[in-house]
């Protein structure tokens, strides 16, 4: 029996869990799950025979050790906080992991080690970053078998709530983890266009948005997306003027999400004293200067942000509960505690609505053997089950799935740290995603002579 570990139950697990429950009779598999919160681990195992729910804490370190030298696969679910632990963890056990977070450059440097022991460490294996890889690389290698070259390269992806769910101001409902939406953002972004490179402090990044039309959805809106550049080097693309890579968000999001980055309260590293026992409104006033006292609370915001003290934005920061004149409470240590809190507490997915994920890419392919040039619009569209798997945990949740079968079943021949751009990772998991009926369509517009 080949025994499985998944580390975190949260939003974006239970599909990935699911799939595995399923296949894992016929495969002779056990797969035992842990969380910090037992409880979300016993629900997503729902009392299988071939499961079983534990409470886990990642800095229990003789935890650790017992859970990862039995083993013989490791999923890592968790906060991309922990993906050095878990992949350091794995390589001392001699234990494969998958994770579907963005792959760390100390991870990366693992590889040696991981190679000499005969393992891999395969991150990026969720939806964005995951999915975008592999339909990125599939679609490139085909442009270029068919003579073409591509000199333009935009991508967006988005995890947002399906068209008609309007239950919120800011149309944005937490399907996955709460956190990463908080701090999206925080490092700034760099890209390409036209030949030259923007870059982009993080208090900017939310400034920088531009309309984007998805055939049968309708107008979003797109902001950038961390270090496009350096999947040129991934990719393959060192020679294209253009290269984005977009998050997408219903038309509002990014205007009031600048105003909440302005103020610093997505802030997750620096403790506050005493910040339970603060009401919201004292919350606010610490993020002001001193000689800004003296009016109402809500006009010294307005005024700090420089923005309509009547108009929407603000309207939106009242609807979060900014200015609400009562405790805080809860486990709170930072400002990005609070405001991770908040997002739960009024941005649930309604009962009996669903999300919506969307991945698309433009490439501007030239064939200069045909004397033409075309741009390739290919996307991806996925819709969750109104009170059932979301969009979000089923998108996340089958590459990571996928790929734990493929290496426990001895059918990726690959050691050392991965990410899914290599042809051995991708076919199968396109494959077998596309039969799930995760599909891209594409199209082709004309652009003229080359």
């Amino acid at each position: 029996m080949k025994r499985i570990l998944v580390l975190g139950a949260g939003q974006s697990a239970p599909y990935m869990i699911d799939y595995l429950l399923n296949i894992a009779q016929e495969n002779d598999w056990f797969i035992t799950v842990g969380d910090l919160n037992v409880e979300s681990a016993r629900k997503v195992i729902r009392g299988h025979s071939r499961g079983n729910a534990i409470a886990f804490d990642i800095n229990d370190a003789a935890m650790r050790d017992n859970l990862f030298q039995s083993a013989d696969l490791v999923v890592n679910f968790l906060s991309p906080t922990f993906q050095y632990l878990i992949a350091l963890e794995s390589l001392n056990h001699n234990t494969s992991m998958v994770s579907a977070s963005y792959e760390l450059p100390r991870v990366k440097a693992l590889e040696p080690d991981c190679l000499r022991r005969g393992i891999i460490i395969l991150n990026e294996m969720g939806l964005d970053p995951g999915i975008d890889h592999m339909s990125a690389m599939a679609l490139i290698n085909r442009i270029r078998a068919n003579g073409g070259s591509i000199s333009s390269f935009v991508s967006y992806g988005s995890g947002i709530p399906a068209p008609g769910v309007n239950h919120n101001p800011l149309r944005y409902c937490i399907t996955w983890n709460p956190r990463n939406v908080v701090r999206a953002g925080e490092v700034g972004a760099q890209y390409m266009e036209t030949g030259e490179i923007k870059v982009l402090p993080h208090h900017h990044v939310f400034h920088r948005t531009w309309q984007v039309k998805v055939d049968g959805v309708g107008t979003l809106e797109a902001y950038p997306n961390r270090n496009s550049l350096v999947y040129q080097s991934l990719f393959g693309l060192e020679n294209v003027h253009t290269m984005i890579r977009g998050t997408l968000r219903w038309p509002g999001w990014s205007e009031t999400w600048q105003q909440v980055v302005k103020l610093g309260i997505y802030n997750d590293s620096m403790e506050i004293p005493g910040l339970p026992e603060r009401t919201y409104r004292e919350f606010i006033q610490m993020f002001l200067p001193l000689h800004s006292s003296g009016s109402q609370l809500e006009q010294r915001v307005a005024n700090f942000l420089q923005i309509n003290p009547t108009g929407r934005i603000m309207e939106n920061l009242t609807w979060l509960g900014l200015f609400e004149d009562q405790p805080i409470g809860g486990n709170v240590r930072t400002a990005g505690d609070v405001m991770t809190n908040l997002l739960i507490q009024k941005m649930p997915l309604p009962p009996g609505e669903r999300d919506m994920v969307i991945l698309s890419h433009e490439m501007v392919v030239d064939y200069p053997d045909q004397d033409r040039s075309e741009k390739i619009i290919s996307t991806m569209v996925e819709y969750g089950v109104p009170d059932g798997f979301t969009a979000i945990s089923k998108t996340v949740g089958l590459p990571a799935a996928i790929a734990v079968k493929l290496i426990l079943n001895g059918e990726l021949p690959l050691t050392g740290v991965h990410i899914p751009t290599h042809p051995a990772i991708y076919e199968p998991v396109l494959r077998e995603l596309e039969e799930a009926g995760i599909v891209f369509v594409e199209k082709a517009v004309p652009l003229g002579r080359v």
